[in-house]
């Protein structure tokens, strides 16, 4: 089994961490203090067999990493888990949403068309091999969702091989299809997903979705 960092305590991070529990990988919570997270996740850590700790305490601990935290903090995050991430797999289940009322529904994001959080996280941090996945679906659906139309396609986008194959595995086992997007320039199409599919909830409380790639 895989030990599995998460960088976060969100529903992003709790979902994640439900999944990777249930496949029976050791899986560590993280935030900024330890004993805070600690104190905050006391509940979903003893019913889910999980641990806590501090980001720092967490990079060691896994041998990859997911970072599921707002995306104008996520730099700052992976700072502050220090040197244990080098080499490491990072997936990246962040967006690049401002902190601001979204536009007739649509999430405003601090990123434009020709560039990605994804991308500045790579070029910030280049001994990471960041694959870009969770990110276009809501947490409530990332393990064995149910939908109509069959499973889902999961986009994955990164740069190195290795490391989307084995989120793609990952993908697989939580019941979705995935789909590669390329290099990690394949989140400039991703990312704005997430607004599309915030959409209808925004507008019409319907978060019950996915997208699926279908051939003809």
């Amino acid at each position: 089994m895989t030990p599995y960092a998460i960088l976060g305590t969100g529903d992003v991070a709790k979902s994640l961490a439900r999944g990777l529990r249930g496949l029976g990988h050791p899986v560590m919570l993280a935030g900024r203090d330890a004993a805070k997270t600690a104190a905050t996740l006391a509940d979903f850590a003893g019913e889910t067999g999980s641990q806590t700790g501090s980001y720092a305490q967490a990079a060691a601990f896994g041998q990859t990493v997911v970072l599921a935290v707002k995306g104008h903090a996520a730099a700052a995050v992976l700072d502050a888990a220090g040197s244990a991430l080098n080499g490491k797999l990072l997936i990246d289940a962040t967006n690049p949403i401002e902190d601001a009322t979204p536009e007739h529904g649509v999430l405003r994001f601090f990123t434009g068309p020709n560039d990605s959080l994804g991308e500045r996280l790579q070029q910030a941090f280049p001994s990471l091999r960041i694959v870009k996945a969770f990110n276009t679906v809501g947490a409530a659906h990332f393990v064995q969702p149910r939908f109509a139309g069959g499973p889902g396609s999961m986009f994955i986008a990164g740069n190195d091989a290795e490391a989307k194959a084995e989120v793609a595995a990952l993908v697989r086992a939580f019941g979705w299809e995935p789909y590669d997007c390329g290099r990690i320039e394949g989140a400039r199409a991703t990312e704005p997903l997430c607004q599309l599919w915030c959409l209808p909830g925004l507008l019409r409380g319907d978060w019950a979705h996915a997208f699926k790639v279908i051939a003809p």
